[in-house]
């Protein structure tokens, strides 16, 4: 009986834990990002970023560095679900802004917010970060 008791204990504590969708890690030069921002003058920001994101790289010392964290982020997610572009899934309708703390969060709109709930999912937690060369970021999908 007392092992029962244990059995069921533990089966109470996993209820409560959430399941991962999926993962995803993406990897870029920052280098690559600056040339395709300088090289299409504005065309590939408007693209690839929300006007909130284009806002708050250029207000850094060095813009290339937080542009490309972005982009390898939503790179990172389109992993992280599973389907990647073909879905349908626009640059813009992933946006990665800052909580104060400066904490990564994702915000998700059209296609994309649809992907999430069609798949059932609570979140996707992100983590970026750079140095001189690259930037990497990881994204992990939380199942409801």
């Amino acid at each position: 009986m007392l092992y029962n008791n244990r059995i069921q204990n533990c089966f109470s504590l996993i209820k409560d834990v959430s399941m991962i969708h999926g993962t995803g890690v993406d990897l870029i030069e920052i280098s690559r990002i600056k040339n395709s921002i300088q090289k299409y003058s504005g065309k590939f920001e408007a693209r690839v970023f929300t006007s909130k994101e284009i806002d708050y790289c250029r207000s850094k010392a060095d813009p290339f560095k937080h542009f490309a964290a972005r982009f390898a982020a939503k790179e990172a997610v389109l992993k992280s679900l599973g389907t990647g572009m073909a879905e349908g899934i626009s640059w813009k309708d992933m946006e990665i802004l800052n909580q104060e703390s400066g904490q990564p969060v994702l915000s998700l709109s059209g296609r994309g917010r649809d992907i999430f709930e069609s798949l059932n999912l609570r979140n996707i937690h992100i983590s970026m970060t750079h140095d001189k060369s690259y930037a990497v970021a990881q994204a992990i999908a939380e199942m409801n």
